[in-house]
């Protein structure tokens, strides 16, 4: 019971990737995956959240960070992706056409 009250804590604090993306604005996405040294160039509108979790997964490890903490984050991330694929797929006609008008959510 208290890994999951820890895990959805945990959830609550990484933010869901579509909310990061759709709802929040290019500039916080932009901001989070370089605060954390991701490795995406680029999140495409199409799938952002799910594409979000994933850049944000594909960082450096933070130093500091005990390895219980570790082991928890890629959980999460996971079980955010699938939340977040949901939730795109809600909001594909929205985002396929931000796509077409704006291109990609540039991270560098």
């Amino acid at each position: 019971m208290k890994a999951y009250v820890l895990l959805l804590g945990a959830l609550m604090l990484a933010g869901c990737g579509t909310v990061q993306t759709v709802v929040r604005g290019d500039a916080v996405a932009v901001k989070s995956l370089k605060e954390r040294k991701s490795y995406c160039g680029a999140v495409p509108w199409i799938y952002s959240g799910v594409t979000y979790d994933f850049c944000y997964l594909n960082a450096p490890l933070e130093k500091g960070i005990d390895a219980q903490t570790h082991t928890s984050v890629p959980v999460v991330l996971l079980v955010d992706a699938v939340l977040s694929g949901a939730l795109d797929t809600l909001l594909l006609p929205y985002t396929i056409y931000r796509q077409q008008a704006d291109g990609s959510i540039i991270i560098n």
